[in-house]
This record gives structure tokens, C-alpha cells and sequence, in this order.
């Protein structure tokens, strides 16, 4: 089903039938496909500001003439939200497809990815088939969304436009779309200068520098403003010559000089691709710098992409990514991640006039037609200068003048790798030889960015894991004929991060060990993937001596923090890697940057940084046997646990939760380090989130060993700490262990003082039965569950009016509170009660849904589908049931009996 809002209001390539009003409807519902919009939008919307009396029953027409109108499978579905539109997902919707298009192209294009970009770019502007809301323009909400959509929709023209011309590009077809753009927004000062350059891209300067006066006028006389920055610079590379010498030129070329490959090239084709458009690009980009930890490829990427590169300007096509020419040490490599490369992005594709600084005007290349490999893993201090000589063939002199004469004017692709422990002599002569030699491209590869301008980052990462598994199956049957998989392959993998060095390491043990023996001993890592290619560098010959290579080139400082950082597991903020690792926040972020600078640690989603597992491994084995960090770690856990709790009850529950699932990880970990009084308090705190997110049968386990050494300990907390093992005791065995749960009970009816966890009496009550002794708290959310409970218990006594009146007030209060799974709660309770409890399961869902609880959204489900088929609807009760066991099966929860 496809829904156009760029152009006529069409489903599915047909016309919708009915009034505007009924048209406008739909547009305003598939604005929001996917989410609910309230009554009081859909009424705005479109009657403005002169409703009319009883709005309310007129929007309600308007929505019963829509679903008529409607096909199969789409309908307006109500609840007490709002209305939504099911059956329409956002990607079936042009305008909202458009919308992510757009804002991912130009993600890509400031990420330095032109290619990319201008490939999502074009997909989003080819959505538009007239204005939009062409036919529903009259009601008041439109004029507003279709203006907000026409800026979207030019902004996207200019990013387009933009995207093209920094890939290489042929601008002549661009000239032709801006100067139409153009004529509508004469003002528009980026469309201007994106005209100007394809003007002078096709060799027509005369005409650029005429539009560039036409625009300088016209800003002078109607703002009275000067041209902008960007108009400016468009102008001056139009004086300089520089656009139209961006245009691509072909010849015969040289042999490449690049190591040939011992082992063919897996997975990396993405990165393959974007290196090969960097490294032909026109407008030069002259610096493209490999960044990664040790072990992910940089080098045989490197040199593929080179080969690819050279074979081009061969053939006069284009480098396929597949091209097997490129070659040389190291592994093969995957996808592209943001990793290690200091802000974890490229730092643009402009080109290398930055990098030329300081030397002959900057020039725009035509691709290389022979590259040159320069490998720094073997030279020491003051030794970097003659590797760079004996590479290029220069004799007896190691001078730059030297190495500036042997390139002149020569269109050379310089692979320079290994250059992290060399950067403070490398980066100066890279930067020297750009500036004296125009045709000059310089790939280089590093644990850490050469740091000159104009440089563009390409980081790797990890391994996509299909490739990952690929690489090690294809080098496993190297080492082991016949060999063809194994289904603990991706296990294998997924331990070793994706890195290729590490795969292919443990591929090669093949040859003594199986699959599965492989995987077990892999807590052991070091020892085990100690056996590599005798002739490749020690760096690269062992998993320990990767990692040791980047530990060496660290400061002290940068040594203690990594150590200390290995207490996490899950990755950290700065603020939790200040405060576990006992430094400044300020002290910490330098670090944490300098680190991620140095592909010691990613800088991953949410400002968060991680270490790869085999990074913090070997970190962990430096850190000392009294070193604070541990404790801290567990300290700080436990008052983030205690923080959150009540924030679970309330308005900011989703906003908790979320917080608690990126921490879930580093909550485990603190829990099987924390001695046993810490352990029944974290235990006790997190119940409620592992309730809510429906996590308590993965967290029994935990629980259990939590008890044993609780049980186990002299003294023993469990007598001063009731409460918490009681919480423990439940979440561990239910209600299975009468001699535990019979301990519990006694402790906790000897209590005097309120209950510390409110949740401790629900839990209670639902898995041993009510404990009329307990001294539940006072609280608001307290009072409104004993409401639910009560409620409950009179519905299935059939007592209906003392139900409707408990569960009714145990709804007020909840929703007082902005609980969603109290008010769930209370909803499947009324919904009993209810003549029509469509809506009231509707909302119940929707809330339960919110907080991912598979349990409850199971049983409610099912609860639903039995209403269904009583009222004889078996194809909604079919449904649901469905649902439910998909939703079983995802959560990994046994399969619904009455599904």
C-alpha cells in the first residue's frame, strides 16, 4: 500500500473518493502514520479556528465517512488518545519517506560520504510528483505542512546538488536543475553558489562569474546585504581556476607498486566503495587517513582500494569494489563503524587544499595512475624520511626537497601505513609533500589520525558479523579441509568483536582444535590465539601483541584510565567514567578522547565510550589487584539503582527505563562483584526494572547466587536486610523454596517500620498470597495498587460495583501519577467490566507495549481474543493469538497454551 502526499492524494495509485474534509482527514492521519493523534489536532486541523458546534460529533462523522472510504487492511483506529491510521507504516507514506531520506543524505554528506548521499538524496526528491497536499491545500492545516515541506524539499535539492559535485560528478546535467531552482529562489544564497560551481565545473566561467554579480546585486539592492561566505568562496574558486580544474581526467597509466595478495579479500565492500570514491574524487580529496585498532584491516583495505584505484585509471572505468588486485598483510575487513577515530566520523571530504597549505595553489587532481606502498611498521625515530626514499626509489638522500623532486608532476596514490608510532614525524612530511606536489594523494593508515587539516577519516570497526563468519569459514578451510561451518561460528565471532586479525587467528586453530573447543577456551584469549603467520610483524602475529603495539603508545595517564575503564561492560558516560575511575569530569573526557583518538575505545551511541571486548580483556589484566575502580564501579551502580526506583513509579518511567536498559549490562556486572550486603540492596533496587522490562527470568540465576552468598556469608546480612531478601528469595525461586520463603515471611512480619520497597508487597502478594501483617507503605502509587488488588479480587468474586469503584480510583491515581503499568493494570481490569472493552484493552496494550513486558502483552492478548470469539469475531480473535505467539517466540518466553 502506497500513500502519496507529494503530488494528488493518492492510495495506492488511486484517486481517494469523498469531500475534502474526508480527504484532509486522511492527509492529517498520514502525517502521523504510526502514531495517535488527539481529537483536538484532528479538529484544528481542519476547521481551524471556527470549529463548529459539537466539533467533537462532527470529527466523528468525518472518521466514520473515512473508513468507508478506506481499502482492506487500513482503518482509523480510536482509543481515548486519539485516533491512528493501522495498516499504514511510515515507509508506505512519500512525504515521511521523503523526510528520512532526506535527513540520512544529509547525515551522509556532512559524514563525508557524497556518494551516499547524493545516491538517498535523489531517492527522496524522485518522491515528489507535484506540490505537496496538491489537493488538499484548503484546509487549515496544510498550508503550514506544505510550506514546512516545500523548505524540506529544496534544502534536499541543494544537499543533492552539493553531494553531487563533491563526488565527481559530471556537473553539466546539474546546471540545467539549479538554474531552474535558481530563477525561483534568486536569493537563496547555497543554491547559488552550488549554480556558480557547476557553471565553472563545465568550463563555462564567464557565465558563473555573471551569475555570481547577478546575485551580489540583487542581495545589495533588496537586503542590502553582502554575499555570504559560502557565495563568496564559490566566486573566488571560480577567479582561481579551481572548479573547472575539478573536472575528471582519463589516461594511460603505471603499474601499480602494491604487495600482492596471499589470501582473497572478505567482506568491507562498503568501505571498498567509499575509499574508491574518495580516493578519484573531484574536488581532491587529497588525505584519507585509515583509522581502526589493531587487527581491523586497515592495511589489506588499504591496499585494495589502491589497487582498485590504479586499475581504473587502466581500464578508464570505474574501480569496482570487487576488484581482487589490492592485497598484502593483515586480514580482510567489514563494516564501516564509528569507531576509534577520535569524534568517530570523517572530517569531510573537502579536499586537500588544507593539507596543502603553505605551497603551490591548491589543484584538483585527476585520479592516480600509480600508487606507491610505504610501510612504517618496522622504522624507529628519525628513520621515517628515508623509508618514504627508498619506497619512491630516491637514492643517497632521505632530504624532502629530495622526495619533492621525485613527485613532481607525477599523479601518484601514496599508501603510507603504520603511521601511529611515527605521527610527530610523519604528519609533517605528508603535509610538506602535499603542499609541493598538486597531483599528489596520500592514503595513509593509523591507530590515530595524522591530524592535518583537510583530512579525511575513514574508521573501522568491527566485522559486519555475516562477513565476520564468512572470513572465518573461508580461512578455516584453509586450515582445515573440508571445513564448512559450524552454527557456534557466529558465537566464535561475535566474542572476538569482529576484528579480522582475531578471526582469522582462531580460524587458524583449526587446525588442532574443533569449533566447539575453540569457543570454550576463548575466556582465555590471549593464550589461546597465540599462534600466528610466523613471517608477519610481531604486532600482528599474536592476539596479545595487536593489543599490546596500541597499549605502548599510550601515556601514563591514558594507561591508568584504560585499565580503570575495564570495569565497565557495557560502555559509560564520561560522568560514570569520572566518577568510577576517581578523576575530574573534565580530566576524564580529555582522556576518554585522546583514547578514542588512539582506537583504544568507541565513541558509540549517546555520548557513551566502550572498549572492544578483546581491548578491555587485556586492559583488565593491567589493572592492579588493590586498585579502587571495582568497588567504585559497584557503588556507583547501586545509587544509580536506588535513583531510579521511584522514578519507576511516575511520569518519567519510560525515560528510566531507557536509562536502565543502556546500563542493564554494567548492572549485572556490579551485581556478581558486589559483597552480599550489596548484593540483596542492588538485587531489591532493579526488581522493579526487571518487572517492567519482563526480565525477571533471565535475572533468576543471578538472583540465586546472590542468595548463596548472602546465606553464606559471616556475618550473614540477611537478618538485617529482610526486606531485600525476601525480593531475592522471590525472584530466584518464585515461590518454590518453602523453607526460604517461610525464612522470608518471618522476616518480614517482624518488621516494624514500612516496607523500603513498595514493590515488595505486590511481589509478595502475587507469588506466596496477601500477608495481612505487612507494613505496606503510605505512598500514592502504594495506595493506588492496593486499589488494583482490590479491585481485582472483587471481580472475581463477582462483586462488579465494588470492582468498578476500586479499580476506577486505582486508575485516577495512576494516571495522577503517569504509571503505565499501574494504569494497564487498571484498565484490563475495567475493560471486564466494560459493555465495550475494546478501546479501554486497546489503551492497556498500547501501555504494556510501551514498556516491552512480553509477559503482560502475551496474556493480554489472549485475554482479548477470548472476548473476540465470545462475540463471534474468530478472524480479530485469529489475530491476536497470532500476536501473542510472535510476541512469546521474540521474548523467548514458552509458547502460549491457549494460542
Amino acid at each position: 500500500m502506497i500513500f502519496r502526499l507529494l503530488g494528488p492524494l493518492t492510495v495506492s495509485g488511486a484517486a481517494v473518493p469523498g469531500g475534502p474534509r474526508v480527504r484532509a482527514l486522511l492527509a492529517l492521519l498520514l502525517l502521523d502514520a504510526g502514531r495517535t493523534v488527539t481529537a483536538g489536532r484532528l479538529v484544528d486541523g481542519l476547521y481551524g479556528d471556527t470549529p463548529p458546534a459539537g466539533a467533537a460529533n462532527a470529527l466523528q462523522s468525518q472518521v466514520s465517512r473515512l473508513r468507508r472510504l478506506l481499502p482492506e487492511g487500513v482503518a482509523v483506529e480510536h482509543s481515548p488518545a486519539g485516533y491512528r491510521l493501522t495498516g499504514a507504516d511510515p515507509e508506505d507514506v512519500d512525504a515521511l519517506r521523503f523526510e528520512r531520506l532526506a535527513r540520512e543524505g544529509a547525515l551522509a554528506g556532512a559524514a563525508g560520504d557524497p556518494v551516499r548521499a547524493a545516491r538517498l538524496l535523489r531517492e527522496a526528491l524522485g518522491l515528489w510528483r507535484g506540490p505537496a497536499l496538491a489537493d488538499v491545500r484548503e484546509a487549515p492545516f496544510a498550508a503550514g505542512q506544505a510550506a514546512r515541506l516545500d523548505a524540506l524539499r529544496l534544502d534536499a535539492v541543494e544537499e543533492c546538488a552539493a553531494a553531487r559535485l563533491a563526488s565527481g560528478e559530471d556537473p553539466a546535467p546539474l546546471v540545467r536543475e539549479l538554474t531552474e531552482a535558481a530563477a525561483v529562489h534568486p536569493l537563496r544564497e547555497r543554491l547559488r553558489a552550488l549554480q556558480i560551481r557547476a557553471l565553472a565545473g563545465t568550463g563555462r566561467q564567464a557565465e558563473a562569474l555573471a551569475a555570481y554579480e547577478e546575485v551580489r546585486g540583487a542581495l545589495a539592492e533588496e537586503l542590502g546585504a553582502d554575499p555570504s561566505a559560502e557565495l563568496a568562496a564559490a566566486h573566488l574558486a571560480v577567479l582561481r581556476g579551481e572548479a573547472a580544474a575539478a573536472r575528471l581526467v582519463s589516461g594511460p597509466g603505471r603499474p601499480s607498486r602494491l604487495p600482492a595478495p596471499l589470501t582473497d579479500f572478505v567482506g568491507r565492500e562498503p568501505e571498498r566503495e567509499r575509499l574508491g570514491a574518495l580516493l578519484t574524487a573531484a574536488p581532491a580529496v587529497r588525505l584519507v587517513t585509515l583509522v581502526g585498532p589493531g587487527g581491523a584491516g586497515k592495511t589489506r583495505l588499504a591496499l585494495a582500494a589502491a589497487a582498485d584505484v590504479t586499475a581504473e585509471r587502466e581500464t578508464g572505468g570505474v574501480g569496482a569494489a570487487g576488484v581482487g588486485a589490492g592485497g598484502g598483510a593483515g586480514a580482510g575487513a567489514g563494516a564501516e563503524a564509528e569507531a576509534g577515530a577520535g569524534a568517530g566520523a570523517e572530517a569531510g571530504a573537502g579536499g586537500g587544499a588544507g593539507a596543502g597549505a603553505g605551497g603551490s595553489e591548491p589543484t584538483s587532481p585527476a585520479p592516480p595512475s600509480e600508487a606507491v606502498f610505504v610501510d612504517l611498521g618496522a622504522v624507529g625515530p628519525g628513520e621515517v624520511a628515508g623509508a618514504f626514499a627508498r619506497a619512491l626509489g630516491v637514492r643517497d638522500s632521505a632530504a624532502p626537497e629530495r622526495l619533492v623532486e621525485a613527485l613532481a608532476g607525477r599523479e601518484l596514490l601514496l599508501v603510507v601505513d603504520n603511521c601511529e608510532h611515527v605521527l610527530d614525524e610523519t604528519a609533517p612530511l605528508v603535509r610538506e609533500l602535499l603542499a609541493d606536489c598538486p597531483r599528489l594523494r596520500v592514503l595513509a593508515t593509523s591507530r590515530e589520525a595524522l591530524g592535518i587539516t583537510g583530512e579525511s577519516l575513514l574508521p573501522l570497526g568491527a566485522l559486519e558479523p555475516r562477513a565476520a563468519q564468512e572470513l572465518f569459514v573461508r580461512r578455516g578451510a584453509a586450515a582445515r579441509p573440508g571445513f564448512a561451518g559450524h552454527p557456534r561460528v557466529d558465537e566464535v565471532c561475535a566474542a572476538l568483536d569482529g576484528l579480522p586479525l582475531a578471526v582469522e587467528l582462531a580460524a587458524a586453530r583449526l587446525r588442532a582444535l574443533t569449533v566447539d573447543e575453540l569457543a570454550d577456551r576463548l575466556g582465555d584469549r590471549f593464550r589461546l590465539l597465540s599462534r600466528g603467520d610466523r613471517t608477519a610483524p610481531e604486532r600482528h602475529r599474536t592476539l596479545a601483541g595487536v593489543v599490546e603495539w596500541s597499549w605502548s603508545l599510550l601515556t601514563e595517564e591514558e594507561r591508568t584510565l584504560a585499565a580503570r575503564l575495564s570495569v565497565f561492560r557495557g560502555g559509560a558516560t564520561a560522568e560514570a567514567v569520572a566518577r568510577v575511575c576517581g578523576t575530574e569530569l573534565a580530566d576524564a573526557e580529555d582522556v576518554l578522547a585522546s583514547l578514542a583518538e588512539k582506537s583504544l575505545v568507541e565513541r558509540a551511541a549517546g555520548g557513551r565510550y566502550r572498549m572492544l571486548e578483546t581491548i578491555r580483556a587485556y586492559a583488565a589484566g593491567r589493572l592492579p589487584a588493590d586498585d579502587p575502580a571495582p568497588a567504585a564501579h559497584t557503588a556507583y551502580y547501586l545509587r544509580l539503582a536506588r535513583a531510579a526506583d521511584p522514578e519507576l513509579r511516575g511520569a518519567a518511567q519510560l525515560d528510566w527505563l531507557a536509562r536502565l536498559d543502556a546500563e542493564d549490562a554494567d548492572l549485572r556486572a556490579a551485581l556478581r562483584r558486589a559483597d552480599p550486603a550489596d548484593g540483596l540492596r542492588l538485587v531489591a533496587a532493579l526488581t522493579p526494572y526487571w518487572w517492567l522490562r519482563g526480565l525477571r527470568g533471565q535475572v533468576a540465576g543471578l538472583a540465586a547466587r546472590v542468595l548463596d552468598r548472602a546465606e553464606g556469608a559471616e556475618p550473614s546480612p540477611v537478618t538485617v536486610l529482610g526486606e531485600e531478601y525476601a525480593l531475592c528469595v522471590l525472584l530466584a525461586t518464585g515461590a518454590r523454596d518453602e523453607a526460604r520463603v517461610e525464612r522470608a515471611r518471618g522476616l518480614l512480619c517482624r518488621r516494624e517500620e514500612p516496607l523500603r520497597q513498595p514493590f515488595t508487597a505486590f511481589l509478595w502478594a502475587t507469588s506466596v498470597g496477601p500477608e495481612a501483617r505487612l507494613p505496606v507503605p503510605d505512598d500514592p502509587w502504594s495506595r493506588s495498587l492496593d486499589l488494583a488488588g482490590q479491585g481485582h479480587l472483587a471481580l472475581a468474586r463477582g462483586e462488579s460495583e465494588e470492582a468498578r469503584r476500586c479499580l476506577t480510583r486505582a486508575l485516577e491515581g495512576f494516571r495522577a501519577l503517569g504509571e503505565r503499568w499501574g494504569t494497564a493494570t487498571a484498565l484490563e481490569g475495567l475493560a471486564a467490566l466494560s459493555d465495550e472493552p475494546g478501546p479501554l484493552l486497546a489503551e492497556a496494550l498500547a501501555l504494556f507495549e510501551s514498556l516491552g513486558v512480553a509477559e503482560d502483552i502475551v496474556d493480554l492478548l489472549l485475554r482479548r481474543a477470548d472476548r473476540h470469539e465470545a462475540a463471534g469475531d474468530e478472524d480479530a480473535a485469529a489475530a491476536d493469538r497470532a500476536r501473542a505467539t510472535e510476541t512469546a517466540r521474540r521474548a523467548g518466553l514458552a509458547r502460549p497454551a491457549s494460542a
